[in-house]
């Protein structure tokens, strides 16, 4: 904007430009990274599954997902009788607008950022509240009972799951005193760039992307659309590209996450190197782009290893855990920075509160796993032993 200023286009249209070109490039960039995200979730999922995965369309099986969406794109669109218009047809656009609004805050390099507003995790909390309306709108709009019922599970896990979410975030916003994201990727460069706060706060770090995983629905919180449970979750009544929407905005979500994650406790485009004339800039958005990737392969490999928790689990372990944890954290990182103590004190204190947290959580984690034990799916146990798997006695 200030070069169009300064060739002497009026301020009000040199904005308008800006706006308009941040706008498009969002618009562009964001389904391009959705098409690489799903061909990268076949792929890896296919490799732990000792599968092959896409290989026939394009090189690799690239081409195999933009085949798939001129196959949702011929798909006929389907309106369920006596469904609310507005709603229906309205939720899945939320649902995909409430995601491209979070990529305005996050950064790649140093100066390349959308806007670097002041109050950037708090706009990215805020945000995420458009996703659940959405799904609410989709269960409540389809005239389906199940879709219905997932849709208030859809509130029930993404706003229990927020708490621990936000406690985590401000975690180290009140370490760093700041809630922009480029002043805290800057304050994590020091140690040639390696001066992370997930060196700092693991347990916070760790906590955030256990709720990052639930946010974003991703197993095993994946609860909401599970065929298991409620068919398919509160997008059933969806066909065509109304329905590949709200996957879209699923694994767009999930990337935002992994790039918020990177950004906050990865030391952001942080790096040995990124203060080089001329190279600086490219290794910056490197290094931010190799952070952001690899923090979304940790959420495929978590998709691929562990089953699917049941919806009393789901709940018991954010209320149960995650919540007294970092509630316990925040109180015990106040109390440390209030105090006057030397920096690096201070430090060592607000690691020895993460460790001591991740070291409960884990414990509670271990006691619950060994406390449920086998369980059938029968609603009572049977006199007889048929049907169990307990030996029987000589």
């Amino acid at each position: 904007m200030a070069a169009l200023v300064g060739a002497g286009v009026p301020e009000w249209i040199a904005t308008a430009i800006a706006l308009l070109v941040g706008v498009t490039a969002i618009g562009l960039v964001a389904p391009l990274i959705a098409l690489i995200l799903v061909w990268l979730l076949r792929k890896v999922i296919s490799r732990i599954q000792d599968r092959i995965g896409p290989n026939r369309v394009g090189p690799f099986g690239l081409l195999q997902t933009i085949a798939d969406i001129v196959k949702l794109l011929s798909k006929e669109g389907i309106n369920p009788s006596r469904a609310d218009f507005m709603a229906y047809n309205l939720a899945p656009i939320l649902s995909v607008f409430g995601v491209l609004l979070l990529f305005a805050v996050v950064p790649v390099t140093r100066g390349l950022i959308g806007v670097d507003i002041n109050v950037g995790v708090l706009y990215i909390v805020a945000l995420g509240s458009i996703g659940i309306m959405a799904a609410l709108m989709a269960g409540w709009g389809s005239n389906n009972k199940y879709a219905l019922l997932s849709g208030f599970r859809v509130v029930a896990q993404l706003l229990s799951y927020e708490i621990p979410l936000v406690l985590s975030m401000l975690a180290v916003v009140l370490y760093a005193g700041t809630m922009r994201f480029g002043e805290l990727a800057e304050q994590q460069g020091n140690f040639l760039g390696l001066g992370w706060y997930v060196f700092l706060m693991p347990g916070a770090a760790l906590i955030f992307f256990v709720c990052a995983l639930a946010e974003s629905e991703q197993t095993p919180f994946d609860l909401l659309e599970a065929e298991s449970e409620l068919i398919a979750g509160f997008h059933i009544e969806y066909s065509g590209m109304r329905f590949a929407m709200f996957f879209l905005a699923q694994f767009l979500s999930g990337f935002v996450f992994a790039w918020v994650g990177a950004a906050m406790f990865l030391g952001g485009w942080q790096g040995p190197g990124v203060d080089l004339p001329g190279i600086g800039g490219f290794l910056a958005a490197g290094y931010m782009m190799i952070k952001t990737f690899a923090i979304y392969l940790l959420m495929i490999w978590v998709r691929g290893t562990f089953p699917r928790l049941r919806v009393d689990q789901m709940m018991s372990f954010c209320w149960k855990i995650l919540v007294p944890l970092t509630v316990g954290l925040i109180s015990w990182q106040m109390v440390v920075q209030v105090l006057d103590l030397p920096i690096p004190v201070i430090a060592v204190l607000v690691l020895v509160g993460n460790l001591l947290v991740m070291g409960i959580g884990l414990y509670a984690v271990g006691r619950a796993i060994r406390q449920e034990g086998f369980r059938t799916k029968r609603a009572f146990t049977p006199d007889s032993l048929i049907g169990t798997v307990q030996p029987v006695a000589e």
